[in-house]
């Protein structure tokens, strides 16, 4: 064999051992940062929160030792991967910065992600370009108070019941909002949401008040124009409604007979804002009869004995209590009363007369 056969075998030879080599090398390079640290991640989680300020390192553990990442709106990939690796989640930010380059047409999308731990990066990469995010569905009912719906978002593991009512009164969040009142009583939409666990206080505040308006601009497209005041005075009045119909198509006329009350100052006497004092402001179980005594509680909220409206929202208002606060039917009714209980028919009257022989008729019929 030629002499100059042989050296360019060797040479390929030694090229191609070099090649090997360096692939290998390359391949335990990926491997070895592409694996998950040896190092605990609830410890290196628990570690890294206490060193950075609450809530900034958008990185949480549960008790069963899983992990929850917040990749917030708008943020880098580069900035996830310093935060990843600040809290032990992988090997380095380096190798994270070159995967991310590499799937350059996945992009992370921002939501809050559960991470199962130990993971590789490419694991983690692959749930943060999911965007598969760790939702809960939570159902608010309509009427209820902002301490019920606290209690509500606390169940469901959204977040901490105190955490909610103490944003629902942020003057930040009022402000944004224009709601003259002290808390958001009132201004956060009844309806089926999809909140990540743990999530904000703040946020779930502020989405159920985007909730709130968007549903209110479909409702009367004039709201928008309305003052804070005069807004305030319609959401008030849906949220006796809210407390107070049972057929959709009453509700209208029950908001119809409280805006003719206001407008001769005829106290609105509505047992709603009577139970709002006792169970809300009280604290006490809701009562299941009213009693005289509970009618003459001295309190700003109980219309019985303070004509005029109370001072904020009583209750989460729905669409049909807030279309009949902006759309209440025009009646000289002064007055109603519940007949059918079973149905939950009322008797709508004009004079204080025909309202107590509707009540009479009303018990002589269940004797």
């Amino acid at each position: 064999m030629p002499r100059i056969v042989r050296r360019i075998i060797s040479t390929l030879a030694l090229l191609l051992g070099a090649a090997i080599f360096l692939g290998l090398l390359l391949l335990g390079v990926v491997v070895y940062f592409n694996a998950a640290p040896q190092v605990s991640p609830s410890n290196a989680v628990s570690g890294i929160a206490a060193s950075l300020p609450e809530g900034q390192d958008g990185i949480r553990e549960d008790a069963d030792g899983g992990v929850y990442l917040e990749v917030r709106k708008g943020e880098s990939a580069q900035s996830v991967g310093r935060r990843l690796e600040q809290a032990g989640l992988i090997r380095s930010r380096h190798f994270w910065y070159l995967l991310c380059r590499f799937f350059n047409k996945e992009f992370i999308k921002s939501g809050t992600y559960q991470l199962e731990m130990p993971a590789t990066q490419m694991a983690i990469h692959r749930t943060l370009v999911s965007g598969r995010q760790l939702l809960q569905r939570v159902m608010i009912p309509e009427g209820v108070t902002l301490k019920k719906t606290a209690k509500i978002l606390d169940e469901a593991g959204i977040c901490p019941a105190g955490a909610f009512l103490e944003a629902a009164a942020d003057p930040e969040i009022l402000n944004r909002y224009r709601v003259p009142g002290a808390t958001m009583e009132g201004y956060l939409f009844p309806d089926t949401y999809l909140f990540p666990a743990d999530y904000p206080a703040s946020r779930v505040v502020a989405a159920m008040a985007d909730t709130f308006f968007k549903r209110l601009s479909e409702i009367d497209s004039t709201a928008a124009d309305l003052s804070p005041e005069e807004l305030n005075r319609r959401v008030i009045v849906a949220s006796i409604v809210e407390r107070e119909y049972r057929m959709d198509e009453e509700a209208p006329l029950m908001a119809g007979v409280f805006f003719n009350r206001l407008l001769i100052g005829m106290a609105l006497q509505s047992c709603a804002t009577v139970e709002y004092v006792i169970t809300e402001i009280q604290d006490r179980p809701h009562p299941e009869v009213l009693y005289t005594r509970d009618t003459e509680i001295r309190d700003p909220y109980n219309t019985y004995i303070r004509p005029g409206l109370p001072p904020g929202p009583i209750s989460a208002p729905g669409a049909v209590a807030l279309d009949a606060a902006f759309h209440p039917v025009r009646s000289d009714f002064l007055y109603f009363r519940l007949t059918d209980a079973a149905a939950g028919r009322h008797y709508f009257s004009k004079t204080l007369d025909d309202h107590i022989r509707a009540g009479r008729l009303y018990v002589k019929n269940r004797s």
